[in-house]
């Protein structure tokens, strides 16, 4: 099994330490800086929900899109006793269609190391720039190459009272891809525990390459900084955030 077909259940019980409400905060602040006044917002793969559900609570209106069914079916439920819930789209990546431009997007917890294709990436830049108002603001984070790296035979676990995870990661140098295995054992209302597998694969993307296609896509004023920070990034930093602006026409 792959994708989030049984993680999507557990995903935000064992993902608790997100701090997503710090990063809404973080995306928020960076907002209020933009040229364009941002009352619309992309959320790009935006798995269960919590970030786009976050903003639009805040008074933002949000599209929230995503490659998995399961994901969304969570996000949906999240959002059902909002005032102005998020739009919820199933769509992956290089995909993206929306209904009308946003003055903002996002896309959080290294969604975009999911597009292990150079042009898959590639075509992701370009639709987000399709969809943005000229001037628009796009932030994005990613786990950077150092960190992916670092993971390389490494074995993880995460438990709640009703699921058990296991993540084992190997990382590939000649793809620069990192492999996520995952066994999760959930708590049936029987008693008895139920094992599902799923296998994950992230891309190491290197600083140039994405300061490269987001240029070819129609983006400027690109800056790679720590995550939730505006300093430069230290040499064995785990995540990056990227900020950029579609070019004004």
């Amino acid at each position: 099994m792959s994708g989030y077909e049984a993680l999507a259940s557990s995903y935000d019980g064992l993902m608790a330490d997100g701090d997503y409400r710090r990063r809404a905060d973080f995306l928020e602040r960076q907002f209020r800086k933009s040229r364009v006044p941002v009352r619309s917002v992309l959320d790009l793969a935006c798995g269960t929900g919590t970030i786009a559900c976050l903003l639009a609570e805040r008074g933002y209106r949000v599209t929230a899109t995503d490659g998995s069914e399961e994901m969304l079916t969570q996000a949906a439920a999240k959002a059902a006793g909002l005032e102005e819930p998020p739009l919820f789209l199933h769509q992956a990546m290089p995909r993206l269609r929306l209904l009308q431009p946003v003055d903002a997007a996002v896309s959080t917890l290294d969604s975009l190391n999911y597009l292990t294709r150079t042009r898959d990436l590639r075509e992701t830049f370009r639709r987000v720039c399709r969809w943005l108002r000229p001037g628009g603001l796009f932030i994005f984070d990613v786990n950077t190459p150092c960190k992916l790296r670092r993971m390389d035979g490494e074995m993880y676990m995460d438990e709640t009272e009703e699921s058990f995870c296991v993540w084992r990661t190997f990382f590939s140098e000649r793809a620069k891809i990192c492999t996520y295995q995952v066994d999760l054992f959930r708590l049936r209302p029987d008693g008895a525990w139920e094992r599902d597998f799923e296998e994950h694969r992230e891309r190491a993307w290197e600083a140039e390459e994405l300061r490269l296609y987001l240029a070819e896509a129609g983006f400027t004023e690109v800056s790679i900084t720590g995550d939730l920070s505006l300093r430069p990034p230290a040499a064995d930093e785990d995540r990056w955030i990227v900020r950029c602006v579609r070019k004004l026409e």
